[in-house]
């Protein structure tokens, strides 16, 4: 029997997935009819790199070594499907993509013998599915076969026409399986989770849902039910109606836990198996809030419940309809976010440092000397990300074309994306894991590239900011704008030169990103040495003589005195004979 391993890199997503973002927008609430969803995976201690799986036809009896997380899972395997697609990132070659954020919820229910984690879950699924719906169903079955051994997680899932949450967690040391709920989003919403379970009541069978009331559904026939408990998982695929699918016994082993006391009708996924308190609603919900606020003026009603404060209300709308439609740069922007114009702005008080700085050093608590305890906020856009993408889905486009990734390597406020397709089978250089080492730089990695060039920019954030908004946008605005062309050569194209063409544009695409990051970086070096700003002209060269010093943000000198008294106050000396 031949035997196969799966090249997953667990370790380096162990290290970076427990702390993500994930961002999802309907087809109808993007300006051109995109599904599109997002993916900062964010942890400290691994540099990111592209993922890539080819497409195979597969032997009857081959099995997939599966290496979790722990020496347990040593030497066992699934067993190969017969043909398998291919995967770039988390999209595959239909333009199915699945991505994730951790929400831990009840440890206790972590069953370290179940053999797939999360991300084995993912990438299995990404190989085996031509739909949304497929994915969720083959998620649903694997777990229940092999077991699970991650924590809480929510899911992402999406495709050209349609997106998903999928909430899941395990069932205990002992018990295969696992509890899930998934939900479609409607087609005109955003939505989004961080870190915290999002999914709270949802209709059973024989119920209706209009996301906001569940009532009885009026006719028996299964086909129009809007739900399907896992005992009918099949009939997903072949009911469009059909806008959420759980796991038959999610209620009762919350009530057999003593998670949850009620009846059905009651039921909360979030609050059985995810409970919220001040910590996890701020450092994850807020993210949710702050993204929705972009995009919904009335947002601030939830400021509350952000605060910590329950008593009215103690959750966010599991979606919103957007004021306006989304573009794909929209999104992208909004990747960047540091809660800026909000009660919230990291760069609106002296924690931004001498020049606004938006970002924060680890640990997420801290303790003054006089032993008070405070925290720090936790945003969108952070500098422990391995990598970012914003993936877009189009339906009424070829499969190959339709789907792209927008990826680069970490924090997504410091980088520009890079348009990659679904159906290349060649990895761009700088992305490809052998090229970035996690313990040794290199000037062919995007991970250490990018790097470079934002712990440049970190310390005097306010002050360097521009000269990279400047490269982002000349080169993100060029990408854009290219998909154009690229669409007007694909439909001369056979599917085999389509192919070969996508990979040359994805190897252009990286290429040009890494040569102006070079060039990005030899700049800054230049134009902020030594704490001042070397004069430039209009066109940004440097002038001959002449340099500015732009001292500290405003907020950082108003609080000096405070902190110091009169330490560095000018003090006016009287001469003697001026009197």
């Amino acid at each position: 029997m031949r035997k196969l391993s799966c090249l997953f890199l667990i370790l380096s997503i162990a290290l970076g997935g427990e702390a993500c973002t994930n961002l999802i927008v309907g087809k109808k609430a993007s300006k051109d009819g995109s599904v599109m969803c997002t993916y900062n995976c964010d942890g400290f201690g691994f540099a990111g790199s592209l993922f890539y799986t080819p497409a195979g036809r597969h032997l009857k009896g081959e099995r997939i070594a599966i290496h979790g997380w722990g020496p347990s899972h040593e030497g066992r395997f699934v067993d190969q499907v017969e043909y398998t697609y291919n995967v770039v990132g988390f999209m595959n070659d239909h333009q199915v993509t699945i991505v994730e954020s951790t929400f831990d919820g009840r440890l206790e229910l972590q069953n370290n013998d179940g053999l797939l984690d999360y991300f084995s879950l993912m990438r299995l699924a990404l190989q085996r599915s031509a739909t949304a719906r497929e994915a969720i169903i083959c998620m649903a079955r694997l777990v229940e076969e092999y077991g699970y051994n991650s924590s809480g997680e929510s899911i992402t899932i999406c495709d050209p026409n349609e997106a998903w949450i999928m909430e899941i967690v395990g069932k205990g040391p002992g018990r295969n399986g696992a509890v899930w709920v998934a939900l479609r989003i409607p087609d005109d919403c955003i939505s989004a989770h961080a870190n915290l379970s999002r999914i709270r009541h949802f209709p059973m069978e024989g119920e209706c849902w209009d996301g906001t009331a569940i009532v009885k559904q009026k006719s028996k026939k299964l086909r129009e039910f809007k739900s399907l408990s896992s005992k009918h998982l099949h009939l997903l695929v072949d009911n469009p109606l059909v806008e959420c699918v759980y796991a038959w016994d999610v209620v009762s082993f919350a009530q057999e836990m003593g998670f949850y006391l009620g009846n059905d009708a009651r039921f909360s996924f979030r609050d059985a198996y995810c409970p919220i308190d001040f910590e996890n609603v701020r450092y994850a919900d807020a993210r949710v809030w702050s993204f929705f606020r972009h995009h919904r003026s009335d947002m601030d009603l939830y400021l509350p419940y952000i605060n910590g404060d329950f008593s009215q209300c103690d959750h966010l709308p599991l979606w919103v309809k957007p004021d306006e439609l989304l573009s794909l740069s929209d999104v992208q922007r909004d990747m960047r976010d540091h809660f800026e114009g909000t009660p919230l702005d990291m760069t609106a008080d002296m924690t931004a440092g001498p020049w606004g700085m938006p970002i924060r050093p680890l640990p997420m608590h801290f303790r003054s000397s006089d032993s008070v305890d405070f925290y720090r906020e936790r945003p969108i856009a952070t500098q422990q990300s391995g990598f970012t993408m914003t993936c877009q889905m189009r339906s009424w486009l070829p499969d190959d074309v339709g789907g792209v990734t927008w990826f680069n390597c970490d924090d997504a406020d410091m980088v520009a994306y890079v348009p990659l397709y679904c159906c290349i089978t060649q990895v761009p250089d700088p992305f490809r894991q052998e090229n970035n080492p996690r313990n040794e730089f290199s000037f062919e990695s995007a991970f250490w590239m990018n790097n470079w060039v934002a712990n440049m920019i970190y310390p005097r954030y306010s002050m360097m900011i521009g000269d990279l908004r400047m490269a982002q946008r000349e080169l993100e605005e060029y990408f854009i704008a290219d998909q154009d062309s690229v669409l007007a050569v694909i439909d001369k194209l056979t599917p085999d030169e389509r192919r070969s063409f996508l990979n040359r544009k994805s190897i252009d695409y990286a290429d040009r990103m890494m040569k102006r990051w070079d060039r990005l970086a030899k700049y800054l070096i230049v134009k902020y040495n030594d704490q001042v700003v070397k004069r430039v002209d209009n066109q940004g060269n440097f002038l001959r003589w002449g340099y500015d010093t732009p001292g500290f943000d405003q907020q950082f000198i108003d609080a000096i005195a405070p902190a110091t008294g009169d330490r560095y106050r000018l003090k006016k000396v009287i001469n003697r004979r001026e009197r």
